[in-house]
């Protein structure tokens, strides 16, 4: 069985309801995730926009909120997650703050994905990592991946 992430709230590739962005309650959505390998010791969720400012001149990838060491048995995350399972940590978002922020775009209807990698390893040693060093804490520790993606465009 090949390692899967999704939400109830909203299909791969559709429309991420308002609730989750800067202009509803700006919460994380409930995510859950299947199939995870027997090998992984831990797992690591990246959500980011790479259509950043403007989908037509993207110039940069956008970091919503980046977990790591989340237990492999956890079968994901609750809407509005505020207290992490034991053990996990949160990185830094490109608002320089560890917690979920919601699709924001400036202009235009932009991707937002949720990544999902099962690691080999528990990640020892990181404080509020950003994700560019949270990646190269998990190069060579990656033993699945997943993906779901979703867009949303202001109102």
């Amino acid at each position: 069985m090949a390692m899967e992430i999704n939400s109830s709230a909203f299909a791969d590739g559709g429309s991420i309801p308002t609730r989750y962005t800067c202009q509803g309650a700006d919460v994380s959505p409930p995510l859950a995730w299947s199939g995870i390998p027997p090998e992984a010791k831990s797992l690591v969720l990246i959500v980011d926009d790479p259509d950043a400012p403007d989908p037509k001149a993207p110039k940069r990838t956008w970091v919503h909120w980046v977990l790591y060491n989340l237990a492999p048995d956890s079968g994901g995350l609750a809407e509005a997650v505020e207290d992490l399972p034991p053990g996990s940590g949160e990185g830094l978002n490109d608002w320089g703050r560890t917690a979920y922020g919601g699709p924001c775009p400036p202009v235009g209807r932009h991707r937002y994905f949720h990544k999902l990698y099962a690691l080999d390893t528990v990640l020892d040693g990181l404080v509020r990592p950003t994700k560019a060093q949270l990646e190269a804490a998990m190069a060579g520790h990656i033993v699945a991946r997943a993906e779901f993606v979703g867009t949303y465009q202001k109102h």
